[in-house]
């Protein structure tokens, strides 16, 4: 079975909500919520894959020293195995707006659980609420 590393961010504002993104249409898992992030491509560390799609994804920029490890994930689903590096974030430039159909809403942590995500992302919920 294929390992696909995903990098995603728990991108959290001064009100210590967290930034989730519903999978659109046409994608796998379409109607998720998810984390921002994005597959990890060949010769990338999974900080810099991040940064690359929090610009492609939400038009933000942030930094490698502003993305600090907070937990992972490690899931099979049918054809592949995930691994899933979950960073937090408090600091970027721009507004985070949708650039590929994604509806984006921020939420508490507490809240997260009355949105359905893929398998791999709900064991990060605790995490997530138990650190903020």
């Amino acid at each position: 079975m294929k390992t696909v590393l995903v990098s995603a961010v728990a991108l959290i504002d001064i009100d210590g909500r967290v930034l989730i993104a519903q999978r659109p249409e046409g994608k796998a898992m379409a109607g998720l919520w998810e984390f921002p992030g994005g597959k990890v491509e060949q010769g990338e560390t999974p900080e810099i894959a991040l940064i690359r799609e929090l610009q492609e994804e939400l038009g933000i920029d942030t930094w490698a020293s502003c993305l600090a490890p907070l937990t992972f994930a490690s899931h099979s689903y049918e054809s592949f195995h995930l691994l899933m590096p979950l960073f937090a974030c408090r600091k970027w430039q721009g507004t985070p707006m949708s650039r590929e159909g994604q509806t984006l809403k921020w939420v508490r942590p507490q809240e997260m659980k009355n949105y359905p995500m893929p398998a791999a992302d709900i064991p990060l919920i605790p995490v997530l609420r138990d650190w903020l």
